[in-house]
């Protein structure tokens, strides 16, 4: 089958679910495509995840960085997504989700993936169908492994998600395998840019999932943004760079500005395709440092 025709029958899935099976707050029975979907996001889809699978991860799940690049572009060169040369001192890693359906995960690591985060949740409602293959079959491969979470400040607390996202993956052990979770904080798929929320507002409710994640696992999340995004919505309304690694987003050759008032990063975001399924990553320091990360 075309990918094309796949296209056609994945929208016309969407068409017929019940508004009730697509719990996203604020979505509505599509057109075309869900709020925040990028076309081209149909065509990284893993061919094997049958249609209503299909259709529940196109409605709920917004990976990582997705609006990042709606909104900021990408200044990857087409065709040679890995346009950076990887530091002295790094790791190269991957990030995936439920597009990314059953990974082929000794593909990835003979590749050269060492790491890779997983997307467990988002808001309150979406829960990665693929989530348990991901995240054991990487483990079993030998990759340090963690999960992330779609951040949605306008619909439940910093808490309420924070424990949503604990008990559906989010969890931690020290084993030397497990990094600390990640909170993904970026553009609204479904409206205005910091969702309705003021720079004060969006900096308590960080603190509350913050919080309430380090109360459940003893450890503090890695904050995962863009600087734009954060400069728009965050600004210097709150500072965390104590406590939480960041996980910065950018699609080009250098990592750029940071946002305030992280003064390194400690991943870094710099392509959504290239050699190991999902987005490219790098963790900036020596493989025994992100042990060290993992051992907390």
């Amino acid at each position: 089958m075309s990918r094309r025709a796949r296209s056609q029958i994945l929208l016309l899935s969407l068409l017929a679910l019940p508004l009730a099976a697509t719990a996203a707050p604020q979505a509505s029975k599509p057109a075309t495509l869900p709020p925040g979907v990028a076309a081209d996001w149909l065509e990284k889809l893993n061919p094997s995840i049958d249609s209503k699978t299909a259709a529940y991860i196109v409605m709920n799940d917004h990976p990582m960085g997705s609006q990042i690049r709606i909104h900021e572009g990408s200044q990857q060169i087409a065709g040679h997504p890995f346009v950076v040369a990887p530091m002295t001192a790094s790791v190269r890693g991957m990030d995936v989700s439920g597009y990314q359906g059953n990974v082929n995960w000794n593909g990835a690591w003979a590749n050269g993936a060492r790491f890779t985060y997983i997307k467990a949740t988002e808001g309150t409602y979406y829960k990665n169908p693929y989530f348990t293959q991901q995240y054991n079959g990487s483990y079993n491969v030998g990759m340090i492994r963690g999960s992330y979470h779609f951040a949605r400040p306008d619909t439940t607390s910093g808490a309420t998600q924070a424990d949503y996202f604990v008990n559906h993956g989010g969890g931690w052990s020290k084993d030397g395998k497990t990094l600390p979770g990640v909170i993904d904080m970026e553009y609204n798929p479904y409206g205005s840019t910091c969702y309705g929320l003021s720079q004060r507002q969006m900096a308590a409710w960080i603190t509350s999932f913050s919080n309430e994640y380090h109360y459940r696992t003893s450890r503090w999340p890695v904050i995962y943004t863009s600087n734009s995004w954060w400069s728009q919505c965050v600004g210097t309304a709150g500072n965390w760079s104590n406590n939480s690694p960041l996980w910065v987003a950018r699609y080009a050759s250098a990592v750029g500005t940071l946002p305030w008032p992280w003064g390194f990063y400690t991943f870094w975001q710099f392509a959504d395709s290239g050699v190991f399924p999902g987005d490219q990553n790098l963790f900036n320091g020596a493989y025994s440092r992100l042990v060290a990360l993992a051992n907390g």
